[in-house]
């Protein structure tokens, strides 16, 4: 049976050339936004008009960029790369001064995230460890902290708990983790949550997933209750900390998922190989469904054969071929990124898709 389009608009179509997109952040706004191109530079654009127009070229970075992330009321970006090196970029007199994060990591840096408060950073690598780092007023630098418990493999994905201390973390060792994320030195002890009540540097609050693929993917939904995270076996799951942490698991028969989004506290969008975003819902432990597809069927995207090359297809191979590559998506190849775009965490509006084929895609969700 074929699965039904959510009810959508689709508000923009971008194409930003043919390499690859690997990541995206947008500026508070929405006016501007940051891009790499799948390659050491980081590409940033204003919105002109029905377009966009590049304004600035981040190049401080000599390996390829895997992560970037634009803090909202500071105006700082962060980026990471395989480099094994983060910066953090201010604006000034129009031009972007990059700072040199210590990460003391010796492998690539795969992802980077800002806390809610914009005060730490954590930034996952192949190392095996997590860089938590925070600024130091006394010698001026950003300076880290390393997370290694239990991690055993390269962290592909991160995100902040609402609350600036927890932090969740999928990895290639097949597990999803939350850890603490404290850091004394600049904040005041945490309270407890439900996902724990002690919560020193380093400590594993969560941790699960033996079963499934690399977490490609994790997410907290707005108030820091669920948190959802996709892996390799294109499977989508949830921990409901209010239910004792069980684990709700809906297998699909897509291609693996690369990105997870809460668009409220119920609802979550997952995108990936499939070309597609897809919609679910939660409605507690052991009930998750998947809702819809989001996407534009390309009712005539195929061109129609001329009779002339019908006749020469039976001829050649006795067999009626279509030549179109085609495919009846928007995206055109992988979705790498998933990005609020529009209302605030815990009612999203509108959100963005960047791809492996270049485009960035900007799609409302009002009528669903």
């Amino acid at each position: 049976m074929e699965l039904p389009c959510c009810s959508y608009i689709v508000m923009s179509l971008y194409s930003f050339g043919t390499d690859p997109i690997s990541c995206h952040a947008w500026n508070k706004d929405r006016s501007q936004i940051a891009i790499s191109p799948n390659n050491h530079i980081v590409q940033i654009y204003q919105k002109v008009d029905d377009g966009w127009s590049k304004i600035h070229e981040l190049t401080e970075h000599n390996g390829r960029i895997t992560g970037i992330d634009w803090a909202p009321d500071s105006n700082r970006i962060v980026t990471c790369a395989v480099d094994r090196n983060a910066y953090v970029w201010a604006l000034r007199d129009d031009v972007w001064k990059p700072t040199l994060v210590l990460l003391r990591i010796n492998r690539a840096a795969t992802c980077v995230k800002w806390s809610p408060q914009e005060n730490k950073i954590a930034v996952g690598s192949g190392s095996q460890a997590i860089s938590i780092c925070y600024f130091e007023m006394d010698n001026n630098w950003w300076i880290s902290k390393h997370i290694k418990k239990s991690i055993r493999s390269t962290v592909l994905s991160l995100a902040w708990h609402p609350n600036n201390v927890l932090l969740a973390a999928g990895c290639c060792d097949f597990q999803c983790r939350i850890l603490s994320a404290y850091v004394k030195e600049i904040e005041d002890k945490p309270s407890p949550t439900l996902w724990g009540t002690k919560m020193p540097f380093g400590e594993v609050l969560y941790e699960t997933g033996e079963n499934g693929g690399w977490v490609h993917s994790v997410c907290f939904s707005p108030s820091g209750q669920y948190l959802a995270w996709v892996d390799h076996n294109s499977c989508v799951h949830l921990a409901d900390s209010t239910h004792d942490k069980i684990v709700t698991e809906l297998k699909t028969d897509n291609l693996p998922f690369l990105s997870v989004l809460f668009v409220n506290e119920s609802r979550l969008v997952a995108a990936g190989h499939d070309y597609a975003p897809y919609l679910f819902s939660y409605s507690g432990p052991g009930s998750m469904e998947l809702v819809c597809r989001y996407d534009a069927q390309k009712q005539n995207s195929k061109s129609a054969t001329s009779a002339m090359q019908h006749f020469r297809n039976l001829d050649k191979k006795a067999v009626q071929e279509n030549n179109s590559s085609e495919v009846d998506t928007l995206h055109q190849n992988s979705i790498s990124q998933l990005s609020v775009m529009e209302g605030d965490l815990t009612n999203v509006n509108t959100f963005s898709s960047s791809g492996m084929d270049g485009a960035l895609v900007i799609w409302t969700t009002k009528a669903v």
